[in-house]
């Protein structure tokens, strides 16, 4: 298989190596091992200084020039990818100018374009003010990564790139907030021949769901509805009961809810809404929230990616969130784009090469630009 560059080449070929390792939540053996690998490449560089943190048993790295700690330019990543039941699925095909494979898109392909950048411009200008961080628990929440990495490690930049939304052309400039929670039910144990005798918690809980779910989607009808779907969601996950047998009514009952709100929206609101919803016996648990981020990029980001695809670049919202939300509560203008990616979350999923190269390039400009190199 040949490709239009040598810079190409290398990028495929990090990719397919990193998707190899199945880097996971439930295998903290094979994250350790990924952060592995990326440290051989990046210790090929001179004058570069490798932070690495731990919280909760998720690590970070953080790579920059010897003396500059907080690097004005910081391209921020992560190597974690969901689970797949099927190991055999952790591996990779190039088809069609895409590479497919699990977190292809998902992020080791943008991991393989920070690296080969941090370091091809360390090589050429030593000392660059340009620096990466990659965490692994994006894919849970984050908590431990970027947000430690930035609350409690006291991480900055003047700007971040964060390779995690939007597309070439389609800058993120406002993510919605996330509330993931628990809806929980008890009754009693009984026979299913006498269900007048005992309160079924599952049905209960069914009722409950739903009724959740309907009050949500009534509060599209006072949102900006446009074609971007910019209004609260609710989306059930999880149904579950410890119950095996066919004849027994349940004792008790879980369910989780994936729910997603633009700004104003508040996570308090959203999380009270819930609870109304959900009614009398229903306990809601709070499992994780982030609350809605608005985003500010780099005009000459804009300018740069306007230069170079001569098609026009649009600001866009996203109801999905990224880890850009932990740094730009501190201040920090955040760049949320990435190459061509799609069927995201699927052991098909992918990325298109050519794109990969024309990412490259684009922050390659803007690096040496904003650094005053060009």
């Amino acid at each position: 298989m040949s490709f239009s560059s040598p810079l190409l080449e290398r990028l495929v070929a990090l990719t397919r190596d990193l998707i190899l390792i199945p880097s996971t939540d439930t295998r903290p053996h094979e994250r350790a091992r990924c952060f592995a690998f990326l440290r051989d490449h990046l210790e090929a560089v001179d004058g570069v200084c490798i932070r690495e943190f731990e919280s909760d048993g998720y690590g970070s790295l953080v790579a920059s020039p010897m003396g500059a700690e907080n690097p004005e330019i910081l391209m921020v990543a992560h190597l974690d990818v969901i689970d797949h039941p099927d190991m055999d699925v952790y591996r990779s095909s190039v088809r069609d100018g895409r590479i497919y494979g699990p977190g292809a898109g998902d992020m080791k392909g943008q991991v393989a374009i920070m690296v080969e950048l941090f370091c091809q411009l360390q090589r050429q200008y030593p000392g660059l003010s340009f620096g990466l961080a990659i965490t692994s628990d994006e894919e849970i929440g984050g908590h431990h990564g970027v947000k430690h990495l930035f609350e409690r490690m006291g991480l900055r930049c003047g700007v971040a790139i964060v390779p995690d939304g939007g597309s070439i052309n389609d800058i993120t400039v406002a993510e919605k907030g996330i509330l993931h929670a628990r809806l929980s039910c008890q009754g009693k144990e009984g026979h299913a021949a006498r269900p007048w005798l005992t309160p079924n918690a599952l049905l209960y809980l069914t009722e409950a769901v739903v009724r959740v779910t309907q009050d949500m989607g009534a509060l599209k009808s006072r949102a900006d509805i446009t074609d971007d779907h910019w209004y609260p969601t609710c989306v059930p996950t999880v149904l579950r009961t410890a119950n095996q047998t066919l004849n027994c009514i349940p004792g008790e009952a879980y369910a989780c809810l994936d729910i997603r709100f633009p700004y104003p929206l508040t996570v308090v609101e959203m999380l009270d809404q819930v609870r109304q919803s959900a009614g009398a016996g229903i306990e809601v648990e709070e499992l994780m929230s982030a609350p809605p981020t608005q985003l500010a990029p780099d005009p000459l980001y804009l300018q740069i990616t306007y230069e170079l695809t001569q098609q026009p670049v649009n600001r866009v919202r996203a109801s999905g969130g990224s880890d850009a939300r932990f740094i730009s509560q501190h201040g920090i203008p955040v760049i949320l784009s990435r190459p061509l990616v799609g069927s995201m979350h699927s052991p098909e999923e992918w990325i298109d090469i050519e794109s990969m190269g024309l990412y490259y390039r684009i922050c390659e400009e803007f690096i040496l630009r904003k650094l005053g190199l060009r």
